[in-house]
Parts: C-alpha cells; structure tokens; sequence
C-alpha cells in the first residue's frame, strides 16, 4: 500500500487530522490498534475550546456539535462553602462547548466511514521504519498477516504509550516530567448537573469538579489517593464525599443516582521535545500530557493538529515546506502555555499531602485573587477558552 499520510491512532486527534486532509484531497491512512467499537467505550472530558470547534466546522462534522453541544459563559470557582463565578463570555467574548470527546470521535469515525476513508482496525506490532529518511514507511500486523504502507511522512496520534515517540531516538528526544500525589476518581450519572456552570471546588477535604455531558447526563470528579480503586467506592460513598466538598447550597440541590461508569485517573504533566524527527510528527498525548483541571488535553492535541494540517496542506499544494519545517517548535509554543495553565489551576485547587499551613495560606491567597482582581479573571478566562493558534 502506499498512501500521503499514515496516521497511527484512531483517537479523536488522528481522526480529525485524517478528516481534515481527506477533504482537501489529501491520501491518508488511520491504524488503529482496537476496534471502533472499543475507542467508543472511553469516556474522556468534554470541554471544547473555540479553537477546536473551528477545526471541527471546518472538518464538517459539527452538525451534532452545534445542536446538542451545551455553549457555557463561564465557570464557578469554590473554596470551602463559598463560591465565585468567572464570566468567560464577559472577559472574552467568547465560550467553551460541552460536548463529550466520545461523541467528537463518533461524528469523526462517521464522516470517515461515509467518505470511504481508509482505516485499518487491530493492528499490531507498528513500526515506523526511514522516518528521519526520504521515504519513510509503516509496517504492522493485522491477523497475524503482515503488511506495510510506504508513505511521504507519518503523523504519530497513538498516545502516551504509543510507538511513535519511542521511534525518536533518546538522544534526540528530551523529556520533562511531573507526576501528582494523588488521582481523580470520576463518575458519570444520568442525573441532571447540580448546575447549569462547571464547579471547580477546593476544599479541606480536598478537590471537587462538577461537570456535565447533557440535561441528564452528569460527570463529577473527586480527587482520592493513588492507591484507591474504583472497587473501593460504593456509589453511596462518593456522593456523599462529594456533598462535603462543594457549598452546601449546592450540596442540598445535588441528584444523586447509580453511576454508569466510574475510574480512577492518575495525574501527570508530561512534554517530550522535539515534536518532529524527520518525516515523523507527534500529535497529542504522544507528545504532551496535561493534569485535567484545566480541560486542556483533547484541545491541546487539536491545536497540534492545527499546526499539522495547515503545515501539509502548503506542502502539498504550494510546495512549501515552512509549515511543517516549524511545526515543533509553533506547536511546544502554544503546549508549554497550556502546560502551565493546567499545573497553576491544579496547583491551586488540589490538596497536597505535604502542604503546610504556610501553603494552605498561599493557595488561599490565591484563590482569594482571582475572585477580586479583574485581571487576573481575564487572563484565567483567556487561558481557559483557549490561546489563539
């Protein structure tokens, strides 16, 4: 086989880099490593920034998106029993859309199954052979059977634990890294959301976010210890965990009901330099992880893709290779921002088993600024809706 672009995972960043090239004409293969059916299964975040919806409209798979996703002003700080709102829409003049990364993914596998997109399912044992060449190629399993696609570049899309970050060699890739004390352990509920706004709440029990995928459909987050499991929490334990940790007006309104799904995340900032060796590209969680108190994950990938797509498409109709030539260095550009949004808020929002009443003080003080200081709320709101591109 032999294609433009071979992208290595079937998530919602190689799908939508996939789309974007298909619709200016440009060949691309998707490997993936599970089914269709088991990428559905993963339940991620929900926060899509403008610069995401952009790319999804300009992908043509917005049509859901504009009419189920919920279009959210602004957000609610919390600190102990009480509470601030942050007007994004004010402070910006713009808002973030709910809607889940599953159904971003769906409306992706959709349109490329409409377009006859080619996508290969249950790969296994991916290489990336040549990339740092000029005619680089992939080779994998499918059935036992092996098979290769010769390509111009592969765009790496797999993950943190994917192939292609290990094809850069260690000398030529640096990695920075942080790993939290402690995990998320979420719930998804069809109840309906205590409120019409996101809840980010810190309190002496430590943090809470209340969040929501639809009118019925709510997704509430406790922070735990990284050595809980989900077996360890009854349904009747969370809720009731979560009542103490947000403002009791808010906890008085709570619907409580049995969870349709619940894990455990652990919590990592983590970013690889470069992004690019050769004729390979990292995208995504591949390249960068971020905390989730910032809702930057899913975004983050998408920007890489920004950058991505646009830096193939003057390859590829114009002859120019600037775009791709500077696609690490725009993309770490924008990550490292978006790396320290998400390690500031998480820093103030989360307790620390090692925190000291000087620290407590500190974070305090911190919240305590943010809910007084207009530029402060700015700079919050600008980061949260997301930096331009």
């Amino acid at each position: 086989m032999k294609t433009s672009v071979v992208i290595i995972g079937g998530g919602p960043s190689g799908l939508l880099l996939g789309q974007l090239l298909h619709r200016k004409g440009i060949d691309a293969i998707v490997l993936e490593r599970k089914t269709r059916e088991y990428v559905l299964t993963r339940i991620r975040a929900g926060i899509l920034e403008t610069g995401l919806v952009s790319l999804l409209r300009e992908a043509g798979v917005a049509d859901r998106l504009d009419s189920e996703g919920f279009a959210h002003e602004g957000t609610i700080i919390a600190l102990d029993d009480e509470e601030f709102h942050i007007s994004f829409r004010d402070l910006t003049g713009t808002d973030v859309i709910v809607y889940g990364q599953t159904e971003v993914t769906r409306d992706l596998y959709d349109a490329r199954e409409a377009a006859d997109a080619k996508t290969i399912f249950n790969v296994e044992d991916v290489v990336i052979n040549d990339a740092d060449g000029d005619a680089p190629f992939v080779t994998f399993n499918v059935d036992g059977k092996s098979q290769r696609i010769d390509c111009d570049f592969v765009a790496g899309c797999d993950g943190f634990h994917g192939v292609s970050r290990q094809t850069i060699p260690l000398d030529v890739r640096k990695e920075y890294e942080k790993v939290y004390p402690f995990g998320w352990l979420g719930i998804l509920s069809e109840t309906p959301p205590v409120n019409e706004e996101l809840i980010y709440s810190n309190s002496d029990r430590g943090f809470a976010l209340c969040s929501m995928r639809n009118q019925n459909l709510s997704r509430y987050y406790i922070q735990c210890s990284l050595s809980d499991s989900p077996d360890d929490w009854t349904d009747e334990a969370f809720w009731e965990e979560l009542r103490r940790r947000i403002p009791s007006h808010l906890a008085e309104n709570l619907v409580a009901g049995p969870s349709i799904e619940k894990s455990i995340a652990p919590l990592r900032s983590f970013v690889t330099e470069p992004m690019r060796w050769g004729r390979l590209f990292l995208c995504g969680d591949a390249a960068h992880i971020v905390p989730p108190t910032g809702a930057k994950g899913l975004n983050t990938a998408a920007s890489d893709v920004h950058y991505l797509y646009n830096g193939l498409l003057t390859y590829y109709q114009d002859g120019d290779s600037s775009g791709i030539d500077s696609y690490s260095e725009k993309a770490l550009a924008r990550v490292w921002k978006a790396e320290r949004f998400s390690w500031a808020t998480t820093n103030m929002l989360h307790r620390y088993p090692d925190q000291s009443e000087f620290d407590l003080k500190m974070q305090r003080a911190e919240i305590e600024f943010l809910r007084t200081n207009d530029a402060a709320q700015r700079a919050f709101a600008q980061n949260y809706v997301g930096l331009p591109y």
